[in-house]
């Protein structure tokens, strides 16, 4: 359940989140905060992006000194990168200590508005040392999805005719992708909207050349794993809320956010 936003989009509310007494002090944080970039970040790419809307944050916190309210689309059209690009950015800039973003809403409606994005002080655990990666393992989990067992127990009897499916399924649907997912979905429509979400969450990152955030074969490795963690997630009796395809769109966003920041995988 998302939590309750009570935080009031107006100028005492800036006020009280500002976190520097003057101008100069928060100049003099951000210049640190570039040193750590440019010395932890490899890629030159994402290096750039994180210092150039560190820029566009301070530029735009002076009046409330270190607080900005930009909407994301905005900072969007002035690196000239998409929506979801500054996401994983802020994300980026927030697992690095260096800002936090708070949920604010609308005195007029009550409802939702841009994020105040405060520039936090320096401390002495900054570092240019990586956040901690979370460990890849995972428990075992016991399944209590009657139906997904019931899918899995039919996969065993009929094998070749379910693999057999897949030659009725889109062209553009990579073959390891299909013959996974037709292990679980017999549906030729059911698989090929799967591998839609992982395509529609591959954003375009450059709008010139149109290229996107990952390669083909990076694509239909995120693809794969996100699948197999949808099937435990099944198995482990998740609730899937807003249907199968919006649980799946999430696990897919949330891993093409960690592995955008993940060099090794990133170099492939």
């Amino acid at each position: 359940m998302k939590n309750r936003i009570d935080v009031i989009a107006q100028e005492e509310s800036y006020n009280n989140l500002s976190s520097f007494n003057d101008i100069e002090l928060m100049n003099k944080t951000v210049r640190k905060y570039r040193d750590v970039i440019t010395a932890s970040i490899k890629r030159v790419d994402v290096r750039s992006r994180l210092i150039a809307l560190l820029e566009i944050l301070k530029r735009h916190s002076c009046k409330q000194i270190g607080v900005s309210y930009m909407c994301k689309n905005t900072i969007a059209a002035k690196l000239e990168v998409s929506y979801k690009t500054v996401q994983r950015l802020m994300k980026k800039l927030v697992d690095l200590g260096m800002i936090r973003q708070v949920e604010m809403k609308r005195k007029k409606d009550m409802l939702q508005t841009a994020n105040a994005v405060i520039i936090l002080p320096i401390k002495e655990e900054v570092t240019n040392k990586q956040p901690a990666k979370k460990s890849k393992k995972c428990p075992t989990i016991k399944t209590n999805s009657s139906s997904l067992k019931q899918n899995i127990n039919n996969t065993k009897r009929n094998k070749s005719v379910k693999l057999s499916s897949a030659n009725f399924i889109a062209h553009w649907v990579p073959k390891s992708f299909a013959e996974l997912t037709s292990y679980f979905y017999s549906e030729a429509k059911a698989i090929e909207e799967f591998w839609k979400v992982v395509k529609q969450c591959n954003r375009v990152v450059d709008h010139m050349n149109g290229l996107r955030a990952f390669t083909e074969e990076q694509e239909l490795e995120i693809g794969v794993q996100s699948f197999k963690e949808f099937v435990m997630k099944i198995k482990s009796g998740a609730k899937m809320i807003k249907g199968e395809f919006a649980y799946f769109n999430g696990i897919v966003n949330n891993l093409m956010d960690k592995l955008y920041f993940d060099d090794a995988f990133m170099s492939r």
